[in-house]
């Protein structure tokens, strides 16, 4: 499965290579007419030296990158920057791409599972331009087309879930939807870096029922538990009742414990157990 993911990720940037080589055609593809108008650009340029220079040369931060045209068309070569670069008056503009780590939050999204439970869920996106050239070439609006593609993708993803899935596979989940997102915007030059759940939401009667259920689940578990405590205690009351049996001393020794048990707590009051045989006696003369 390894060497299958290596392959995978190969094709693609090799496919990226060819989509951007496309994108970036030579300047001669400019046409006669189009030399004509940059050799006059040049020569308006050095006319007005030192002038033009401060519109020929342009500045980029180290998190942005510049993609240059010249006659509408891209020039040859990957984006320009950071730092200094040089542009014709009249025939070149340039679009300045930020580079940097992008993060929004997928707006809550209902969502009918697979099991028909109806949840809501959110999220949170991270991604980045892998490259400028198509990000600007490709797409209008590569910020906009990524956030409108996470929620699809979210329903999508959820809708082959049930619940319990949902609630416990929150970690695959969004790592599947970080490999589908990826491979949908890799075409733009996008690169989705991670996703996150964030919360689902249940619906209160749903919440109400699972309340009720999980409750009446701990008191059939504190039932079971109290029983078979009273089971032992039976148990063991039986095998003391035996003993004490064989010996008839052991009960009176038993209730001299327990009274000395009374005595030690200080209470008002004095229990004095009396022997089951001078009941038995005052039974007869009755």
């Amino acid at each position: 499965m390894e060497e299958d993911g290596k392959e995978t990720i190969s094709i693609r940037e090799s496919k990226r290579r060819e989509r951007q080589a496309a994108l970036e055609s030579p300047d001669i593809g400019i046409g006669l007419c189009g030399w004509i108008i940059v050799g006059l650009s040049i020569l308006l340029m050095l006319a007005t030296l030192p002038l033009s220079i401060w519109m020929c040369i342009k500045i980029v931060k180290e998190y942005e990158r510049a993609i240059i045209f010249r006659l509408g068309r891209i020039l040859r070569g990957r984006a320009k920057g950071p730092g200094l670069f040089f542009i014709l008056p009249c025939t070149d503009n340039f679009i300045n791409v930020d580079m940097r780590t992008i993060t929004f939050d997928i707006p809550p999204q209902e969502v009918l599972t697979k099991d028909s439970v109806t949840v809501s869920v959110d999220g949170v996106v991270y991604y980045r331009v892998q490259n400028a050239t198509l990000a600007v070439a490709n797409i209008t609006n590569a910020d906009a087309a990524t956030r409108l593609l996470a929620q699809t993708t979210l329903r999508n993803v959820l809708g082959t879930k049930n619940l319990a899935e949902i609630l416990s596979d929150r970690e695959e989940i969004a790592h599947s939807m970080q490999t589908t997102l990826d491979d949908a915007t890799d075409d733009w030059g996008i690169k989705v870096e991670r996703v996150e759940i964030k919360d689902v939401k249940l619906p209160q009667q749903l919440q109400r029922a699972m309340a009720a259920e999980a409750e009446a689940s701990r008191e059939a578990r504190a039932k079971v538990i109290a029983a078979e405590g009273e089971m032992n205690a039976s148990r063991a009351l039986k095998e003391a009742s035996l003993v004490i049996a064989e010996s008839p001393s052991g009960l009176q020794l038993r209730y001299l414990q327990t009274l000395n048990t009374i005595a030690a707590e200080k209470n008002s009051t004095i229990i004095f157990p009396l022997p089951m045989d001078m009941m038995q006696a005052f039974m007869k003369r009755d």
